[in-house]
């Protein structure tokens, strides 16, 4: 197995001191968003052997095994980091798919270049995502009840949010959710910036349930993503606790630290809170249009001491061990390709003694037994 060295993405939504915390270093005054564990092409993790990119396209039968290799091609097919929300991220959404395919097969058709600023889609891949907390983390998820949003709404009592107060008591709920967001993002940019400086006032005033929307305002003044984002559940997640978020589903990330796992793509469609590209006809597209409640995923103990959190896709499979101090060790040997997270603690693997922030790529059937005292994520397919 190779250790690995991982880069460390330094967005601009970046907390500042939650990563090196985690690594024991010193901060170095920039934001530090995200440290990526895998091959991606944007940022390959480096080993011994070269980049892990170089690893698997050396040989990827040995390092993938050959039921990964047949299921997903001779690619590792997830992306696992360590997220640092200092700031609310971008609202958005993610395609199925069969979505992804046809709307990276039609802006090729178009010769849209790959890196535009206004294409959508990098990839032809869907990009499902699990977020697993740290330290208590907050985030958006999924449709409120309209019913309920359009009591927040009208609490704020600005009279310009009136229309939309309007639209959520309307029948059915797909078409009043569709209607609300597309006006939303449709409006006259100037009449809306004056909607959320004075939604903004209104939150700041009320606290509770508004809080979290007037922080998100704080980062993001006038953005019509503000008034969006009053449109989702708030979920604040305790450490240890989890959300999946599958294809259609908007969400930002808020505040906290996490380890996030996704299937390896970059297609994002942006509803807000960004200066970058927002294509509402293709984000009213991609967007389901219902009413869910966040689900917030808790893991599912085996026999053998691994705590699963379960999802519904291959792609990926993200697990976790908390060892206690003088506890057996495991044999965490499988005929599918691994990376073993440590976050907390001292875990020995082979040869290596992970600390917190530390990994390692475990080709396929290669022994993998873990001892130590500490937590130790892992992350994997199902092949």
């Amino acid at each position: 197995m190779d250790r690995l060295d991982n880069t460390i993405r330094p967005y601009a939504w970046g907390s500042t001191t939650a990563i090196p915390r985690l690594l024991g270093i010193e901060p170095t005054g920039e934001p530090q968003a995200e440290m990526w564990m895998g091959a991606h092409p944007g940022a390959p993790s480096r080993t011994p052997r070269g980049t892990l990119a170089e690893v698997l396209d050396a040989d990827p039968e040995r390092e993938l095994g050959p039921a990964a290799v047949a299921r997903f091609g001779p690619r590792l097919p997830f992306l696992l980091k360590i997220l640092a929300a200092g700031a609310p991220l971008s609202l958005q959404v993610h395609p199925n798919l069969a979505q992804a395919k046809e709307g990276y097969e039609e802006e090729e058709r178009r010769g849209v270049p790959v890196d535009a600023p206004h294409r959508n889609y990098k990839d032809p891949n869907h990009k499902p995502e699990l977020i697993c907390a740290l330290t208590e983390f907050d985030g958006l998820c999924g449709f409120r009840d309209p019913v309920e949003t359009a009591g927040l709404l009208d609490g704020l009592g600005v009279a310009s949010l009136k229309p939309y107060v309007d639209l959520l008591h309307a029948h059915p709920e797909d078409a009043a959710l569709r209607e609300v967001l597309t006006a939303v993002l449709s409006a006259d940019r100037e009449e809306m910036a004056h909607t959320v400086v004075e939604a903004t006032a209104a939150c700041t005033r009320l606290g509770g349930a508004y809080a979290p929307y007037a922080d998100i305002a704080h980062h993001y003044p006038g953005d019509p993503g503000v008034i969006a984002a009053m449109l989702l559940n708030h979920v604040r997640l305790q450490p240890g606790e989890a959300l999946f978020l599958g294809a259609g589903i908007p969400h930002a990330y808020l505040d906290g630290l996490g380890v996030e796992i996704m299937a390896n793509s970059d297609n994002v469609l942006r509803c807000g809170l960004t200066p970058k590209h927002v294509d509402v006809p293709e984000l009213l597209r991609i967007v389901r249009f219902e009413a869910s409640d966040p689900g917030i995923l808790r893991p599912e103990a085996t026999p053998d001491g691994e705590e699963v959190y379960e999802t519904p896709i291959d792609e990926f499979r993200l697990s976790r061990y908390v060892l206690p101090e003088g506890g057996a060790g495991h044999d965490l040997t499988r005929g599918t390709p691994q990376i073993l997270l440590c976050t907390a603690g001292a875990v020995r693997t082979g040869e290596h003694e992970l600390g917190p922030g530390q990994s390692v790529f475990v080709p396929a059937g290669e022994t993998a037994e873990v001892s130590g005292s500490g937590t130790l994520f892992r992350a994997t397919v199902i092949a």
